[in-house]
C-alpha cells in the first residue's frame, strides 16, 4: 500500500500489456537474468520517456520487446496498481490488446508464455502484478474474444 504521507517520494508510472489471443489466453514474460525480479513472469511493457504519454511508451515498449506493431486505439484501458518503493510511488498501468501486427518473440525476456487468465496465479510474478492480474480476470469475464493479427489472419 502507497504511504500518502510520504510527499517526497516521486511518481514512478510504469505501463503494460495484456495481449490476449483468439483463444482468450493472454502473454505473459519472464524477466531477464540480471535484472531486479529475475525470473518472475510479468505483463510485457516498461517505464515512460520523459513527455511520452503512457500509450506512445506501451507501443514502443511492445516493438522493442516482442517485435510487434500495436497502434494506440488498439490499447483497452482495463486497470491499474500501486506499490511503494523507496523514494517513489510505483504507478502501474494496465492494457488489453486483441489486436497486432506481427508474433511475438521474447527479444528483451528470457522467455514468453501464453496461459489462461484463470491459470496466471500459477507462474511467480512481481506483488504489483498481482491486483492487476485480478482486474484483468474480471474485466475479461466470460466474453468470447476474437483477435485478428494483421499479417497472419486470426491468432
Amino acid at each position: 500500500m502507497v504511504d500518502i504521507a510520504d510527499r517526497s517520494a516521486s511518481l514512478f508510472p510504469v505501463v503494460a500489456a495484456a495481449l490476449v489471443d483468439g483463444e482468450g489466453q493472454v502473454l505473459l514474460q519472464q524477466r531477464p537474468a540480471g535484472k531486479a525480479l529475475a525470473g518472475l513472469w510479468e505483463f510485457p511493457g516498461g517505464k515512460l520517456e520523459p513527455g511520452e504519454s503512457p500509450e506512445d511508451a506501451l507501443v514502443r515498449e511492445l516493438r522493442e520487446e516482442l517485435g510487434i506493431m500495436v497502434t494506440a486505439d488498439a490499447l483497452e484501458p482495463a486497470g491499474f496498481a500501486t506499490e511503494a518503493l523507496p523514494g517513489r510511488h510505483l504507478l502501474l498501468l494496465l492494457y488489453v490488446i486483441r489486436s497486432w501486427q506481427g508474433t511475438p518473440v521474447a527479444l528483451e525476456a528470457d522467455g514468453l508464455i501464453w496461459c489462461e487468465p484463470a491459470a496466471m496465479g500459477a507462474w511467480p510474478m512481481p506483488p504489483a502484478d498481482g491486483p492487476l492480474v485480478r482486474q484483468l480476470r474480471s474485466y475479461l469475464g466470460d466474453s468470447v474474444m476474437s483477435v485478428v493479427a494483421a499479417d497472419s489472419g486470426t491468432v
